[in-house]
Formats: structure tokens, sequence, C-alpha cells
């Protein structure tokens, strides 16, 4: 009986996640919600006034104004709400190669040929083939061989707009950014948050992405190929409790 309980205790779990998972048979995987998250509040609220450009004198005869919508203005990203380009090119690689090799041997013999003839007196009542002229040998040795290598390649090439989101007090911006494009059944999705310094913004109002502190940048997908892929839930369970 209690192991009766037990497995149905383990059971009853694992059978609600698979039905949680059949809602999801023969359907699109749906687009998170754009009103939600750190970007809408950003963009749909006002900036502080601290933040506001001030725009300088204009003379009533000047053709051009002061702001940030003038011809010449400056339109880069630097007030929260605002948008910027992320330039994503990762084409990295690394190759490392340890080998060590350690031996070790050592060698003690010691013996008692002569001492005031109790080696002699001793080695008649030892049995035959002993004797006291090596009493004692030691030997010892040890060999250690290790051989480990890394070998990574990374290649990545994409462009995404992110939101400025904070202004921290430096004058640095706090700035997320998500994409998803959905072919078929299978939705892909593209997520960079990080920091950066007005002044590494381009004139094009572009960053790369070595330019962002803290950067995190996911690229994955889900659907219906991504499910296919992934392990079932009691498979990745007997990965982890099984010591085999």
């Amino acid at each position: 009986m209690p192991r009766l309980i037990l497995m149905i205790s383990v059971l009853v779990p694992l059978t609600l996640i698979g039905c949680g998972r059949m809602a999801e048979v023969g359907r699109r995987p749906d687009f998170q919600p754009t009103t939600d998250g750190n970007q809408y509040y950003a963009m749909s609220t006002e900036p502080l006034p601290a933040m506001l450009e001030e725009a300088g004198p204009v003379r009533g005869a000047s053709l051009w104004s002061g702001g940030r919508q003038s011809l010449l203005g400056d339109r880069r990203a630097g007030q929260r709400g605002d948008i910027l380009t992320v330039v994503i090119e990762i084409d990295e690689s690394a190759e490392i190669s340890n080998a060590t090799n350690r031996s070790r041997s050592g060698s003690e013999q010691m013996g008692v040929p002569q001492l005031f003839g109790i080696p002699q007196r001793i080695d008649g009542d030892l049995p035959d083939g002993a004797s006291m002229a090596n009493a004692v040998e030691l030997s010892s040795g040890g060999q250690s061989a290790g051989q480990g290598s890394v070998r990574r390649n990374e290649a990545l090439a994409l462009r995404i707009a992110a939101t400025v989101v904070e202004v921290l007090p430096n004058g640095v911006l706090r700035i997320e950014g998500a994409q998803e494009v959905r072919v078929n059944f299978e939705l892909r999705e593209l997520l960079v948050t990080g920091y950066v310094r007005p002044a590494d913004i381009s004139r094009q109002n572009e960053i790369t992405y070595d330019r962002i502190a803290n950067a995190r940048i996911s690229y994955g997908g889900r659907g219906q190929i991504t499910d296919v892929q992934q392990p079932r839930y009691g498979q990745q369970i007997a990965d982890i409790v099984l010591p085999f």
C-alpha cells in the first residue's frame, strides 16, 4: 500500500504537466503581449522634467529650430522611451589544449649483515631462504597523465531595436529589446538587455554589442520543432536522479 501511494504521488504531477502541454497540440505558439513590460511603460509615460533637452535660443529670423526634431538635431537615443538599434555580430572561436605528465619512483633497502653476531643467531631460527642480511626492502612508484581540450566556434549576426527603459543618475542608459518572428508553428525569440553610454551610440543611432555593459543576449525559440528536440520530463528527471 505505501508503495502504491508513492507511485500515485509521482505519476499524478507528471500527468498534470503533460495535460498542460496538450493544450498546445495543433496550435501555433502565441506571441508575448507587447503592452507588458518595461519597454511599453518607458514609451507610454512622460520623461522626467530634468531629463528633457532644453532647446537653445533661436533667433526670430532663423529658419532652423533648436530641438531634436530639427534637420541637424541629434536624434540619438538619450532619454527614457527612445529607441536605438543594437548590432550583434559575434564571430568568435576559442581553442585551449592542456597536457600534463608526471612520474615518480623510489627505492629503499636496509640490511643488518653484522651486529655482534645477532643476525647470524637469528638466521638459524628463520625459515629456509630467510636472512637478516636484507632485513627491509621498500619500493614505490607512481605515474599520472592528463589531457584536456576545449574548442568553441560561435557566429551570430543580428540587428534588433531596443528601448531605453531607464536613465541612471550617472547618465548611463538601461536598454531592453525583444523580437519575435513566427514561421509556421515555430517562434524565434531574440532578447537583449544591458547598459550603454550615450557617447557610444553612433550618429546612425546604433550601438554594437561589445559596447553594452552587463549584456544579456538570448537567441532561441519555441514551438513544435523545439519541443521535439527537448527530452521528455521523465527522461530529464531520470538523468538527474539516477546515479549511473
